[in-house]
């Protein structure tokens, strides 16, 4: 007689897989450029499609150039250039949802003839999410060891929002470039809604009158709410948060010699919420009648932890791109990032990376200059498996001794736990072939030492409540030299 099994499917939805592309969009200025001071570029996701083995994406990528013409007036250009881009991967199908991030990792400039080009190379991290399904044994004429497996399920939810800010400042007379740079502070799950909250970091470089410059930073907080019905107190999220659209108009009081600036940002956010299930899966079987082979499937689920973060100040000696000395007239420091990962050694974990700025200097001969320098760092942080997010607030430079730049910042450094779920559970059972029949009444087993009561029933073919009403003073796991005795009832023919 074939042993019944009953099989349940889980249907979920859940993140599939990363595919990490780059790309490069190039940029042409025309001959009035001259000297190059400060280039700067980002770029903004349109859209992103998954089909048989590729990802297609599309987006703008804006660029800014600060130059000194052949009069040496300081000028400023700039201009927007749309791409397509392809990133290859087996893993991809049309039913994947795909969701990208777009960097700026690296901005080039050549020149050719008359023209100067900008190159920048964007690096994409792209999100699969899509169906995610299994089967598992749910019951039938088996013995069964119930253990809940954990998954997580997600749901893609996104929405928009609105920034300003209005700050004074000393008198400027026009806006030469300006870089905003997002970081996520917070994610809050509530019934209904996911909150976002962050700050974005502006850095605004301005002339001050013919051959001034002068450049200086605001943290501006944002606050983005997102419907998601399927969002409930307990449930993680993961978010990311791009500009849209930057407006940066500053107004003139002359006679108090200040400037009023009024910055407006139009924030795109897109998000997952990962709901954690329990299903009701079975981790060992075994049958009482026959010998079974047990198929075990094993599942694994991605998601995010916990956020932290970590303020630091850091100074040091700077690399530069190109010699300084006493002569040089500091003006600006502008364009301030960071590259960082974290870094896991015997002493603990670190954050490691590179703060770096573009520092304007103005020579004797009254001619600018662009420098390029770099400060490196080592962070501890208490942290397993992380994503790492740097945010640099004021870098300063100073020259103490010809020809050495030492560098201050401050860090803002943001850690993004990331989680994986893995399960196994039996998914199938053959049947083999029959048990044979013990006639004995009474049978007395000698156990090995540390077993539970599954593993002692599963010895005995004897299910586990049968086993603990036949020896109620056992307690579990056995000791050594604990008896364990088994009575089978036996009918008598008259």
């Amino acid at each position: 007689m074939a042993i019944n099994t009953q099989t349940e499917t889980f249907r979920g939805y859940g993140k599939r897989g990363t595919v990490n592309a780059q790309t490069a969009v190039e940029c042409r200025f025309g001959q009035e450029v001259g000297t190059v001071l400060s280039v700067h570029a980002d770029a903004v996701l349109t859209g992103a499609e998954s089909g048989n083995g590729e990802i297609r994406y599309f987006g703008k990528a804006h660029f800014s150039l600060v130059y000194e013409d052949a009069e040496k007036h300081v000028c400023r250009a700039e201009k927007g250039v749309e791409f397509t881009a392809v990133a290859k991967d087996e893993i991809c199908c049309p039913a994947f949802t795909a969701r990208a991030k777009l960097t700026v990792e690296n901005v080039s400039v050549r020149r050719e003839g008359a023209s100067v080009y900008l190159t920048a190379l964007l690096g994409a991290d792209i999100s699969l999410y899509g169906e995610q399904t299994f089967d598992y044994l749910a019951g039938g004429d088996l013995v069964l060891k119930r253990e809940p497996s954990n998954v997580l399920s997600a749901h893609l939810c996104g929405g928009a929002a609105e920034a300003e800010d209005e700050f004074e400042t000393e008198f400027i007379g026009d806006i030469l470039q300006h870089a905003e740079t997002v970081n996520i502070t917070d994610t809050t799950v509530s019934t209904g809604t996911l909150t976002v909250e962050g700050e974005i970091n502006l850095g605004v470089l301005a002339l001050k009158g013919s051959d001034a410059l002068a450049s200086f930073e605001r943290l501006v907080p944002f606050r983005i709410e997102i419907p998601c019905d399927e969002a409930q107190y307990g449930c993680s999220a993961e978010a990311r948060v791009s500009i849209l659209n930057v407006s940066i108009h500053a107004d003139a009081d002359e006679e108090r010699g200040k400037c009023k600036v009024h910055a407006e940002f139009t924030l795109q956010a897109e998000a997952c919420v990962y709901e954690e299930i329990a299903v009701d899966t079975v981790s060992d079987a075994f049958s009482q009648t026959n010998q079974v082979t047990l198929a075990y499937t094993q599942t694994e689920c991605g998601g995010i932890g916990e956020m932290s973060r970590v303020t630091e100040r850091i100074s040091g000696r700077c690399a530069l791109s190109s010699p300084v000395d006493f002569s040089d007239v500091f003006q600006a420091v502008t364009l301030q990032r960071a590259e960082a990962n974290l870094v896991k050694s015997e002493d603990g974990a670190h954050v490691e990376g590179v703060a770096m700025a573009t520092l304007l200097v103005l020579g004797t001969d009254g001619t600018h200059r662009g420098i390029e320098m770099s400060l490196p760092f080592s962070v501890p942080v208490q942290a397993e498996n992380c994503s790492v997010n740097v945010l640099v607030c004021g870098m300063s430079a100073r020259q103490r001794q010809e020809g050495e730049i030492d560098a201050e910042a401050t860090l803002k450094i943001t850690l993004c736990e990331k989680r994986m779920l893995s399960c196994k559970f039996v998914s199938n059972v053959e049947e083999g072939a029959e048990l044979p029949v013990n006639d004995c009444a009474v049978s007395v087993y000698i156990p090995r030492a540390g077993d539970g009561l599954w593993e002692l029933a599963k010895s005995l073919n004897k299910s586990p409540e049968e086993v603990s009403a036949s020896n109620p003073d056992i307690e579990f796991p056995v000791r050594e030299g604990q008896r364990v005795i088994v009575f089978r009832r036996k009918t008598l023919n008259a």
